[in-house]
């Protein structure tokens, strides 16, 4: 679905987020929680009680090259025209992988676009980093599912989609030419505000509530961050960048989580596993901004934790070629509509001419159609 004209109520005027510094983290109660459930609940495949994904149509790939089993360098061009994939893939590094050098200037190019105007096609978003806020905003209700019964499978091929056109807008318009990262998410799990992206120098602490509320961010290169979109659709509603760590909710995003979602074989109930448990847990565990499903890209560490998910979902289709070259599952929310290798994606431009609407099977592999790239492990 294209983005609306649809305006949201709004809380205050536009004009009071410059010139009001808002200090004060709001109720946690404003942003509720992805929806979410249990790693038993995963385990016992709850999320997919009342669900028949397996009875709809499987869309395949025509003539499709046998492409590599497992993830590693096509070392030649004749390699890669054999399988179909790019000749050469960029290579997004683990956090802990990347130099100091590397971690500053990607925080500092996300800073840059805090800094921009705004394009003007989102409206009314304050800067270039809120683009992408309102973006998210304006597509969530048909980008998630609305509960276990009422489920979407576009949701990793959006966001996939997504964090590569951040990435786009942060080379071309913030000077960004360093290879990417992610995050291994997992190695953190219990231990979230331990981990070394919620540091002084990158993305700032990671705090507990204080009095029922969430803890604006005081440190690291997004200290003192404002945000006029969220939570959930409010728009022109000043805050402050705002976290709410919850170690029992990160404990749900470790190895078990991570295990029991890659044993699924098919893409609906892969799906349907990540989202509703370390996708949502991590989103919970870090809490605050975070914890609201719609508004949740204010806080930059978003874009680290769906980087995790897009290398999950990338991990799971590397175990069986089908996996990047066959799609089913539901394509939107209410319906159910079959989702195909046809089934429209839509970006809005954000980062123009290089993100036109596309089709599933343009994104569904990293290394083919519009997109070329992979991690380092």
């Amino acid at each position: 679905m294209k983005i609306t004209a649809a305006v949201f109520a709004s809380a205050v005027s536009g004009a009071s987020i410059r010139a009001v510094q808002q200090t004060q983290g709001l109720p946690l109660s404003q942003f509720g929680e992805v929806h979410s459930i249990s790693i038993a609940d995963a385990i016992a495949k709850v999320d997919l009680l009342g669900n028949n994904f397996t009875a709809l149509p499987i869309s395949t790939k025509e003539h499709s090259p046998v492409s590599f089993a497992e993830e590693k360098v096509t070392t030649s061009s004749k390699a890669a025209a054999d399988t179909g994939d790019c000749a050469n893939p960029n290579m997004r590094f683990e956090w802990d992988n990347y130099s100091a050098s590397d971690k500053q200037a990607f925080v500092d190019a996300i800073q840059c676009l805090v800094n921009k105007p705004p394009s003007g096609k989102f409206s009314p978003s304050k800067n270039r980093y809120e683009d992408f806020v309102r973006l998210h905003q304006s597509y969530s209700p048909n980008i998630h599912s609305k509960s276990t019964t009422q489920q979407t499978h576009k949701f990793l091929l959006w966001h996939r989609y997504y964090v590569w056109a951040f990435e786009q807008v942060l080379r071309d318009e913030c000077g960004f030419n360093r290879a990417f990262t992610w995050w291994d998410e997992k190695k953190w799990a219990g231990r979230f505000s331990q981990a070394t992206i919620f540091t002084n120098q990158y993305f700032g602490n990671l705090p507990g509530s204080t009095n029922g509320a969430a803890t604006c961010i005081t440190s690291g290169r997004f200290a003192g961050m404002q945000l006029s979109l969220g939570p959930g659709m409010a728009t022109n509603n000043p805050h402050c960048l705002q976290r709410a760590v919850n170690e029992g909710t990160t404990a749900q995003t470790g190895q078990s989580s991570w295990d029991t979602c890659m044993s699924r074989t098919s893409y609906p109930d892969f799906h349907s596993c990540v989202e509703f448990t370390f996708h949502a847990q991590g989103h919970n565990g870090v809490g605050g901004i975070m914890a609201d499903a719609i508004a949740s890209p204010g806080d930059p560490s978003f874009f680290m934790h769906h980087l995790y998910v897009d290398y999950a979902f990338r991990k799971w289709q590397i175990n069986d070629i089908s996996r990047r070259t066959t799609i089913s599952g539901c394509a939107d929310n209410v319906n159910c509509s079959p989702l195909t290798l046809d089934t429209m994606v839509y970006m809005g431009n954000i980062c123009g001419a290089k993100c036109p609407d596309l089709k599933v099977r343009d994104i569904l592999n990293t290394l083919q159609g519009h997109l070329c790239y992979r991690y380092d492990y």
